[in-house]
């Protein structure tokens, strides 16, 4: 007789999940029993009200900051228990960061943002220039790659955060806001590429969006409300 398949388990676990600020002799909560799975190969996007807890939530799952209370694991890690340094150790080798402002280093080319995150791991100087090359072709941008970011559009530089951001074959994607400094078009074309990397690659993204157009490109998404995961569509 053979067994039933396993069920997959998720790749972020997160239980009973809350976030405060302490701002003077005040508690500030942020996020308040958050309980959330998101499985390897997901399309997530997290929309809600400014103020609801959206970037929040976000920078805890990458592990920029740390919860109050609660469960937070990916992987299998717990990376509510790391150390600051093994916490900089994870990040490095398991998420791929975009942010709204791209967050490109002005003085280095297209090419030389792409290797940034590749400078922490043991790869060679002619390994890291391949991986970069590949990366800008993929998104498009071979020919640019010697362009400085002021030389390139508001999508082309976003284009190369993406490549940046996958380079190390992360875990996962987290993205902030991607297309909220981006024109109508180019908003479009950095979607598509999104959308091609998890569909085409199983890339996991997690992304924060006030555009109901960017989060129609996610397989699931997730509303929060005054930091409270209110209803999932």
């Amino acid at each position: 007789m053979i067994p039933p398949a396993s069920e997959p388990s998720p790749l972020v676990v997160i239980k009973d999940l809350s976030k405060s600020y302490i701002r003077g002799d005040q508690e500030i909560p942020v996020l308040r029993n958050i309980s959330l799975e998101v499985f390897q190969g997901e399309f997530l996007a997290l929309m809600g009200p400014s103020g609801s807890g959206k970037t929040t939530l976000l920078n805890l799952i990458a592990g920029i900051d740390t919860p109050n209370e609660g469960i937070l694991r990916i992987g299998g890690v717990d990376i509510a228990s790391l150390s600051e340094s093994e916490l900089s150790v994870w990040r490095a080798n398991s998420v791929g960061f975009i942010f709204q402002f791209y967050n490109l280093i002005p003085v280095l080319t297209a090419i030389e943002n792409v290797q940034l995150p590749l400078l922490l791991t043991s790869l060679p100087r002619r390994s890291r220039r391949e991986h970069a090359l590949a990366a800008l072709e993929v998104v498009g941008l071979l020919d640019r790659m010697d362009h400085y970011p002021t030389q390139l559009s508001g999508g082309q530089q976003q284009r190369v955060a993406i490549a940046r951001a996958l380079i190390t074959d992360p875990l996962i994607v987290v993205a902030d806001e991607p297309t909220g400094d981006l024109d109508k078009n180019s908003a479009e074309e950095v979607l598509d590429l999104m959308e091609e990397f998890n569909q085409a690659f199983g890339k996991t993204i997690i992304m924060v969006t006030h555009d109901p157009r960017a989060a129609q490109k996610a397989k699931k998404i997730l509303t929060l409300d005054k930091g409270v995961l209110a209803c999932q569509l």
